[in-house]
């Protein structure tokens, strides 16, 4: 190999490297790559090991949707990295959705469109989890209906297992012991138990914010 072969080689490698521990923002969507660095090949012929595309949750007046492709689960080392609490990078996109229809109802509720989460309605997707690849795409559908204001939601959470039971219990109480008294009237509304078909569960649950709910 001559000279400048070499260093045009040199350049390809390092460039993989970077590209595979960056997060960039693409859009409205933020871009993980590269799970294990001993089985990286630094190679222009070859793709980086695992793609982690986490989509904003798109939210309207009637409903919030988004959805996450890549890994179900990632190494212990980019816990702190991807900003997780866990390895399950696949379902802690329920956080992520939990947040921005949390937001979309105060904001709703502020507009004087009163709202509340259509539990019968949800929708949830988890096409390939549980796959021998270990890539999924897990799809969410959130829609609101229009309530009286003193029916009015205005925080949102979940208590979820990606392939196990969730815990519901435990959040509960999480909520209604939190010292900033979030729940009003120390009352929530607890969804039925949703179940995709490849193992998903999640429990979703809304209450009136005691900050929003006047």
């Amino acid at each position: 190999m001559n000279k400048g072969l070499r260093i045009i080689s040199g350049f390809t490698a390092i460039f993989l490297v970077v590209l595979a521990f960056s997060c960039e923002s693409n859009g409205n969507k933020q871009i993980y790559a590269g799970e294990n660095q001993d089985e990286m090949i630094l190679d222009s012929s070859h793709n980086l090991p695992f793609t982690c595309i986490i989509d904003t949750p798109f939210c309207t007046d009637s409903a919030c949707s988004g959805m996450y492709r890549g890994v179900e689960f990632v190494s212990e080392r980019y816990i702190n990295q991807l900003d997780l609490n866990g390895t399950d990078v696949a379902h802690q996109y329920s956080n992520k959705m939990c947040e921005y229809v949390g937001k979309k109802l105060k904001q709703l509720y502020r507009d004087s469109l009163y709202s509340k989460v259509d539990f019968n309605r949800i929708r949830l997707s988890t096409k390939g989890m549980n796959g021998d690849s270990n890539y999924v795409e897990y799809k969410i559908y959130i829609p609101f209906k229009r309530v009286p204001k003193n029916q009015a939601m205005t925080a949102f959470d979940h208590s979820g297992g990606w392939g196990h039971k969730p815990e519901l219990k435990k959040r509960k109480h999480d909520l209604l012991s939190s010292p900033s008294k979030i729940v009003k009237n120390k009352r929530l509304w607890v969804s039925r138990l949703f179940r995709t078909k490849e193992g998903l569960q999640e429990y979703w649950i809304q209450w009136q914010h005691t900050d929003y709910s006047r």
